[in-house]
């Protein structure tokens, strides 16, 4: 089997915020959104980043397109770092090569602007198409590709509908040939069969495009559905990855095992027990010690509370992050 190429690396990933305090006089703390976080994403993949809301998954996102500087550690693309910064145009080349897909299907467009001039604003931008009557040809064309009426360019978005919506932000994001896409919670807005449809669009336009996805989401059907490997994320730390068959046949991390028993059981004769993990979700502000799930993990030691487990691998292309699997 030949090695996979990793399109991009995430390496020892940190990103804080200033918080201020309410209390006069008292200095600004930090509240760690990310806490080292390690990945590889491999070319023509979909890696499903899953987790409670407030884990850290948007904020992974958008470190990778961008929208946020990471506080430390460092983001490789292509086997070079990745910098939008960098001068004589490599930064916006690569703002080209990774796009987002965003929550709201609504609030990510400009209700000004007509749809054709949503999906060719990219265009014109980046350059990638000057002349004008190729530019709305190509609109035309990712307008059908997306599974839209190429006839409605003229139409403004509060004229669509949630899943229409959705497809005018993919369209927009075909627009400049991305490599990678990350699409953060883009189904979680939308009605269950509008859904499926959407779902299966990504399917088609990975096959069609060769693209690479990060698909974040708080789903655990639609993550399992979509995704290849799939990353687990519990307070900015990513404590299990896996395939994606892998995750829901053999969890390790206790906190995957939670999260997985939450999930109704898919008949009601089918008898499941749920595994509650007591107690409050520990404060992401100030100084972190030892493992997350220390304060309510059934199985935590001494050690979990001084000392944070690193990602391992315990079984071919299976890592966790916890102290029960270290011999």
């Amino acid at each position: 089997m030949a090695e996979q190429e990793v399109l991009l690396e995430v390496r020892d990933l940190c990103k804080n915020f200033k918080v201020r305090s309410r209390k006069i006089g008292e200095s600004a703390q930090l509240l760690h959104a990310l806490s080292h976080v390690n990945l590889k994403v491999y070319r023509g993949e979909t890696l499903g980043v899953i987790g409670e809301s407030g884990c850290g998954k948007s904020t992974l996102g958008r470190c990778i397109v961008g929208l946020h500087t990471p506080s430390s550690g460092q983001l490789v693309f292509e086997g070079k770092p990745l910098n939008f910064k960098a001068g004589g145009g490599q930064g916006k080349a690569l703002r080209r090569k990774i796009q987002m897909i965003f929550q709201d299907p609504y609030s990510s467009l400009d209700p000004r602007k007509t749809c054709g001039k949503i999906v060719e604003e990219p265009m014109i931008i980046h350059k990638t198409v000057t002349d004008s009557v190729q530019r709305q040809e190509r609109v035309r064309e990712l307008m059908s590709v997306v599974g839209l009426d190429a006839q409605h360019v003229h139409r403004f978005p509060h004229e669509f509908s949630g899943g229409q919506r959705q497809r005018i932000n993919i369209a927009r994001a075909l627009s400049l040939n991305p490599d990678l896409l990350v699409c953060d919670e883009p189904v979680s807005a939308l009605d269950v069969s509008i859904q499926a449809q959407v779902l299966n669009l990504f399917g088609r336009l990975q096959e069609e495009f060769g693209l690479t996805y990060v698909f974040i989401s708080h789903d655990l059907s639609v993550i399992k559905h979509i995704s290849d490997r799939i990353a687990i994320m519990y307070l900015g730390q990513v404590v299990e990855l896996c395939g994606a068959e892998g995750i829901y046949d053999n969890p390790l991390h206790p906190y995957t095992r939670a999260l997985l028993s939450a999930v109704p059981p898919s008949s009601p004769f089918e008898e499941k027990k749920t595994i509650e993990l007591k107690g409050d979700i520990p404060s992401p502000i100030g100084d972190q010690v030892g493992c997350p799930l220390a304060s309510r993990c059934p199985h935590c030691t001494d050690r979990c509370r001084q000392e944070c487990p690193s990602l391992k691998e315990q079984e071919p292309g299976h890592q966790v992050a916890c102290f029960l699997y270290e011999s």
